[in-house]
């Protein structure tokens, strides 16, 4: 790593492990087109930061800190979706059911300190959602999608982390380096 690089950083919801666990099992039978995600990088991205030097983190981190982040919450898991659409996905994603309002409040929050921090205003709307899979080339996922029954997966959202992309040989791994807790 370049001195001074903290590397590629994003900001999210980590999903807990009995949550994980859960999913993966029911998407076990589940035949999702593309590049699946692999079960423990699973999150709910608030801000994508990219690549990041060590004083741009820093006051983000420090941003972020001050922000007053807001109590813990419920968070529920929902139906599938596709990104831009599922005609031509390029992205498979499930939804946020429960939970959304909030976490478009921590994404602001988070938008608000990577700006402040000097990151450049994110250029699309926040959609709280967990990727599943990214389609190259976009494929028509619409049967997928109609057909996908809802889940009813839920847990207390109790933290936000900033994570690091690790790249390597079994694929990009995310790196936990900063976790802010919510009030109780």
């Amino acid at each position: 790593m370049v001195e001074g690089r903290v590397g590629r950083l994003f900001v999210a919801v980590p999903l807990p492990d009995e949550i994980r666990m859960a999913l993966a099992d029911r998407l076990e039978t589940v035949v999702v087109p593309g590049k699946a995600v692999r079960p423990e990088n699973w999150h709910i991205t608030l801000r994508f930061l990219g690549a990041t030097d060590q004083v741009a983190y820093e006051r983000f981190l420090a941003e972020l800190d001050g922000a007053g982040l807001g109590s813990e919450f419920a968070v529920g898991l929902g139906e599938m979706g596709a990104f831009p659409r599922p005609r031509g996905a390029t992205v498979t994603w499930l939804a946020v059911n429960d939970g959304r309002e909030r976490l478009e409040e921590l994404a602001d929050h988070a938008e608000e300190a990577a700006q402040t921090a000097g990151f450049a205003p994110e250029d699309r709307p926040f959609r709280a959602h967990l990727t599943l899979s990214r389609v190259r080339p976009p494929e028509d996922v619409s049967r997928l999608v109609e057909e996908f029954p809802a889940l009813d997966l839920r847990w207390r959202c109790r933290s936000i982390v900033v994570y690091r992309s690790q790249p390597g040989r079994g694929g990009v791994r995310y790196e936990p380096l900063e976790t802010f807790p919510l009030g109780g």
